[in-house]
């Protein structure tokens, strides 16, 4: 299987490194096509595969296209591309609000895959959302869920509206929880603790939360009633969250950045 990353930015060469720490290709059979042939070098050097400048050189041998270039320069790529893929070759989009529509009118090839995968990715701790045509068949798409998997957890999803609302929970949740672990990296340091300890505080109180949610099989709900005895602190804190106001606003938030994903989508 021969895969093809369009894009050397943090995403393309974050499934390169995954690739090859997984030992799911061989960096013979792994090609990353540079910006320009000026960059090549500079590609080469992460030795992860064979790096191209031209992509007439090396869009024709592949089996497996990921498109992993900014939304905004998803134009200039298509102008790139139009008249050398095949319509036998598999693309993988992980451009946000790009839409299967769109790459299919725009390539000219029926086997599209759109992923949204999130920042966590880089270190094998991602969570990837995708979907796929109809002419995607059910071994490619093992084939592609391995693939992404190696920076993670995936689902797939039916219908290409659950891509944008995984952009809004997964794909933005990681800014999510660092706004909360500021706001309580500022509230110690208000209570007198120095800088690194507020961030040891929070950080490892994140970590350890998630790690026992992850491995217990309780729900958030019991997990706070288990930390939240009557008339404790924990209580009043609960109690100070304005009477829900903050669940709904992390839920307004939500709603937000997926209304935005859609309206970058048309």
């Amino acid at each position: 299987m021969k895969i093809l990353i369009i894009g050397g930015g943090n995403m393309g060469l974050t499934y390169a490194r995954s690739f090859a720490r997984a030992h799911i290709t061989s960096r013979l059979d792994l090609r990353l096509l540079a910006r320009s042939p000026a960059r090549v070098p500079a590609l080469a050097a992460h030795e992860l595969g064979t790096a191209w400048g031209r992509p007439e050189d090396c869009v024709p041998g592949a089996d497996i296209i990921i498109l992993a270039v900014k939304p905004q320069d998803s134009a200039a790529l298509f102008d790139t591309l139009r008249g050398l893929v095949q319509p036998t070759q598999l693309i993988l989009s992980i451009m946000a609000g790009v839409r299967i529509a769109t790459l299919r009118d725009a390539l000219g090839t029926p086997k599209v895959i759109r992923a949204m995968p999130n920042l966590p990715a880089q270190i094998g701790m991602g969570m990837t959302a995708f979907t796929s045509t109809d002419e995607v068949s059910r071994a490619e798409l093992v084939q592609v869920q391995n693939l992404l998997s190696t920076t993670g957890k995936t689902v797939y999803v039916e219908q290409e509206s659950a891509i944008d609302a995984s952009t809004a929970i997964s794909g933005s949740g990681p800014a999510y929880v660092y706004y909360c672990m500021e706001a309580l990296m500022a509230a110690a340091a208000d209570m007198g603790f120095a800088p690194a300890e507020a961030e040891l505080l929070v950080s490892q109180t994140f970590r350890g939360a998630v790690e026992l949610y992850s491995q217990a099989g309780l729900s958030c709900q019991d997990w706070i009633a288990r930390v939240a005895s009557k008339g404790g602190t924990t209580e009043a804190a609960l109690g100070a969250f304005s009477g829900g106001a903050v669940r709904q606003g992390l839920m307004a938030g939500a709603e937000a950045a997926r209304a935005r994903a859609e309206e970058l989508g048309k």
